[in-house]
C-alpha cells in the first residue's frame, strides 16, 4: 500500500472543501502523521473586473484566508495531526495547485471538494476539482458531499 508523506488540501469555505479537510485528517493520521499542507487560493483573477483596484478587497480577501486557514489548522492540530502547514496563494486555483504548489511541498495527494464556492466558473470553464484530476502529476482524491 502507498504511504502519502505530503498532503495537500484545498479549502475555499464551501461544505465541499470542509468534507475534504475531514477526509485529509484521517488520511494524514493513516499515513503516520504524513505534512498536511491546508492550500487556500485568493483567485486575483476576479480582482482583474473591478475598475478602480480597490485594495480594501484584496485585504478582506487576505484576512477571510487567514482565518479559515487558522480555523482549519487548529482543527486538524487537536485531531491529532502533528505537521500541518498553511498556505495563502494568489492566482488561478487550477494552476497554483497543481502546477506550483504541489511541486513546491512535493505533494503525493491532494483532496479537494468536488464542487467549491464558484458556480458561474464551473458552468463556463470547467470546475477546480476537474482540472486538477486533469493535470495533477500526483494522486487525486476528489471528496463528495454525504447528500
Amino acid at each position: 500500500m502507498t504511504e502519502y508523506k505530503s498532503i495537500v488540501v484545498a479549502v475555499d469555505g464551501s461544505k465541499e472543501a470542509e468534507y475534504a479537510f475531514k477526509k485529509s485528517i484521517e488520511i494524514a493520521k493513516r499515513n503516520n502523521d504524513a505534512k498536511l499542507n491546508l492550500v487556500n487560493v485568493i483567485d486575483t483573477r476576479s480582482f482583474a473586473s473591478i475598475e478602480a483596484y480597490d485594495r480594501s478587497i484584496a485585504e478582506r480577501a487576505q484576512k477571510f484566508s487567514e482565518e479559515l486557514l487558522d480555523g482549519y489548522k487548529k482543527q486538524a492540530e487537536t485531531a491529532g495531526v502533528k505537521n500541518v502547514n498553511a498556505i495563502i496563494e494568489y492566482g488561478s486555483p487550477k494552476t497554483i495547485i497543481t502546477k506550483e504548489l504541489s511541486k513546491v511541498v512535493d505533494a503525493d495527494l491532494i483532496v479537494c471538494g468536488a464542487t467549491g464556492l464558484n458556480a458561474v466558473e464551473r458552468f463556463l470553464i470547467g470546475s477546480v476539482s476537474e482540472a486538477i484530476v486533469r493535470s495533477s502529476k500526483c494522486d487525486v482524491l476528489v471528496v463528495r458531499t454525504p447528500e
